[in-house]
Formats: structure tokens, C-alpha cells, sequence
């Protein structure tokens, strides 16, 4: 019996799994090459962290001296951990507007995506990505734009939807073993944040099995009694008035707030906008003032 278009598990809009175990991705699939930004300046080129799992990352580097130290930005995609890559259009195009707009060196992490590696994998690829950037903290790791130019004292970690769950995990991982990521991460911005405040959907049932339900730290914050460990000293929440996950931005604001944490944090409510919008719609007033934003997030003494 021919499997190859037997359809076995569809998740629209993001993939469909066939009865042979072949996976169609339906959004985020388009890439563009490494560059130099004609208008900006920023470099990007891609480094493979892992060989053996196929772990790697894009890299953005502005336009600077040769012995300038800048931010070091970690940077997780989102994408409901399934679709999208740092090269893509859309995260491509943004990470390097980043960079420019805050004139840090940026890591952006292409960690193994689901269902063909199902979660906890994206965590655990990320966290590895952490680590392998740690590992330049003395100047003498394997990629010479972060020993020339990335400021181990200034690390900040950000991500938006899946990508900002990911961060906030790796923040909350930092906080309960500050030896774990390896880094003194200063801060976090995570941008329209994927929390799930009631039963895990089809999806995250899919993609997510090991999942332990409602009291899940990864995707339930507010009930996690470590989360007043969160390992960072800033954080900024960013929601979109028009989107799904509005409310749990601001749930999760006020859990961090409410948990004993002894950072500072602060929320911006972009008014008359959807989820992402700053990734579809990027040259927008919104979204040039949420880059700003971001940027002095990162430059703040």
C-alpha cells in the first residue's frame, strides 16, 4: 500500500505528518544566505555548533573596530517550535535589524524543531548553543567574532512566541544552577511569549508528549515556585493588544513580579497589533519603535 500522500497527523498552518512518517511544513520553510547588509553594515555567517545533532547558528555582527567588545545577544525563533529558522526571511531580516539598531553581536540559534524532534529537543539545543557561546568567555573558543567582539559581561538573552518560552526556560535554568548555562546572563526581553494557562492543546499534546500538564515550569510559570530564581536581572515583556497570548504576557509579568524575584521588570503593550506583527510588518511605526525599545534595553547602564 502506497503511504507516501495517506495523511496521518495535520496541524494547520504549521505541518502535516504523512502515514510513511514523511513531514510537510507548511509556513517558514524559505531561507536566505548569510550576507552583508548594503544599508547597515551587519555581517551574518552560519557556524555548526553540533555535527552531531546538526546544531548551529547564525551569527550578526555589526559594522565595528576591530578590538570593540559589544552586547552579546542570544536570540531563539519562534515559530510554535515547529516552523521557521534563523535563516529565514523573517528572522533573518530581523536579528540583523537588531543588531544594528543595538549594536551587539547576536547569536541566533537554529535548534532542532518538532515533531521530527519532539520537545524537550529545542530546550536542550539551545541550552547546548548557550554553552557552546560560553565557552568564548576567555577569548579562545572557536569563532573569532565572539572572542574579538562579544562583552561576556553584557549577555542578554530574547525570543518571541516559542522562541521567548525557550529564553525564558533558559533564564529560569540559569537562575536554579548558575553553572549550567556557563554565562551571567544581564537580561531578557521575550517578545509576545508562548505560555499555555489552561490544558495543552492537540498540538502540544503532538509535539510535546513527555509534557507534565498544567504545572509544567516551561509553559506555566506562574505556578512554578522557582521562578523568584529567575537567573537574570532585567526583564521586558512585550505584548500585542490584538494578540491570543496577550493575557499570558501579562500573566507572566505579574507572576515574576509577584514571585520574591529581586530584578526589575517592565512591560510594553504595543496597541492595535497581532501576534508578531514586528516580524510581518517590520518597517511599520510600531515595529521601529519596539525595535528602539529593545535597544535600549540592551544599552541601559
Amino acid at each position: 500500500m502506497d503511504l507516501s500522500n495517506e495523511v496521518a497527523h495535520d496541524f494547520p498552518p504549521f505541518f502535516r505528518v504523512y502515514k510513511d512518517g514523511r513531514v510537510e511544513r507548511l509556513l517558514g520553510t524559505e531561507t536566505l544566505p548569510p550576507t552583508t547588509d548594503p544599508l547597515t553594515g551587519v555581517h551574518s555567517k552560519d557556524i555548526t555548533i553540533s555535527p552531531e545533532t546538526g546544531l548551529s547558528a547564525r551569527l550578526f555582527l555589526p559594522n565595528t573596530t576591530p578590538d570593540r567588545k559589544l552586547p552579546l545577544l542570544i536570540y531563539v525563533h519562534g515559530g510554535a517550535f515547529c516552523i521557521e529558522t534563523p535563516f529565514s526571511p523573517l528572522y533573518h531580516n530581523y536579528v540583523s535589524s537588531v543588531a544594528a539598531e543595538a549594536n551587539v553581536v547576536a547569536v541566533s540559534i537554529h535548534y532542532r524543531r518538532a515533531p521530527e524532534h519532539l520537545l524537550p529537543i529545542a530546550y536542550d539545543d539551545t541550552l547546548a548553543a548557550i554553552q557552546w557561546a560560553a565557552a568564548h568567555r576567555k577569548g579562545d573558543g572557536p569563532e573569532a567574532w565572539l572572542n574579538s567582539h562579544a562583552d561576556f559581561d553584557r549577555v542578554f538573552l530574547a525570543g518571541d512566541s516559542a522562541g521567548a518560552n525557550i529564553a525564558h526556560s533558559m533564564a529560569r535554568r540559569a537562575g536554579v544552577d548558575e553553572r549550567l548555562l556557563g554565562l551571567n546572563i544581564l537580561g531578557m526581553v521575550i517578545v509576545h511569549p508562548f505560555f499555555v494557562n489552561d490544558e495543552p492543546g492537540k498540538l502540544m499534546k503532538y509535539i510535546y508528549p513527555t509534557m507534565s500538564g498544567p504545572d509544567d515550569p516551561s509553559f506555566y510559570p506562574a505556578t512554578d515556585p522557582k521562578l523568584r530564581s529567575l537567573g537574570c536581572s532585567r526583564v521586558l515583556v512585550v505584548v500585542a493588544e490584538k494578540d491570543a497570548l496577550r493575557d499570558r504576557g501579562w500573566n507572566y509579568y505579574e507572576s515574576v513580579r509577584k514571585s520574591g524575584w529581586g530584578g526589575v521588570a517592565d512591560i510594553v503593550e504595543t496597541k492595535g497589533e497581532d501576534h508578531v506583527f514586528h516580524l510581518f510588518n517590520p518597517k511599520c511605526e510600531k515595529a521601529l519603535a519596539l525595535l528602539k525599545q529593545m535597544a535600549a534595553f540592551f544599552n541601559q547602564d
